[in-house]
C-alpha cells in the first residue's frame, strides 16, 4: 500500500487526478487560464505604449491591436432580415409560427 499511497501523493497538478481532488484550482493548472493572463498583460501593455507615445507626440494615440486569441473564433451566424419589424407584422409571424408548431 506505501507505494500506492506514494503514487497518489505525488500527482503532478496537470493530472486528472489532482484536477479532480481539488476542483476550486483545476483551472488555474491549465496553460488556457495562464495564456489568457498573459494575453491581457500583452494588450494592456500596448495600450499603455500606445498612450505614452501619443502622450509624448501630441497626437493622437493609434488604438493597439489586441493579442489575437485563436480560442475565440468568430463563427458566422446566418442572419434574418435587415432590420425589426413593425408590430403588426412580428404579431402576424408570430401566429403563423405557432399555426405550424401544433
Amino acid at each position: 500500500m506505501g507505494a500506492f499511497s506514494s503514487f497518489l501523493k505525488n500527482q503532478s497538478f496537470d493530472s486528472a487526478l489532482w484536477r479532480s481532488t481539488h476542483p476550486d484550482l483545476a483551472e488555474w493548472t491549465s496553460t488556457l487560464k495562464t495564456n489568457l493572463i498573459l494575453a491581457d498583460i500583452y494588450d494592456l501593455l500596448a495600450q499603455i505604449n500606445s498612450n505614452m507615445v501619443g502622450g509624448f507626440s501630441h497626437k493622437k494615440p493609434s488604438k493597439a491591436k489586441p493579442y489575437p486569441r485563436s480560442w475565440l473564433k468568430k463563427t458566422k451566424e446566418k442572419k434574418f432580415g435587415k432590420g425589426a419589424l413593425p408590430k403588426n407584422k412580428l404579431r402576424e409571424w408570430i401566429k403563423n409560427y405557432r399555426r405550424k408548431e401544433s
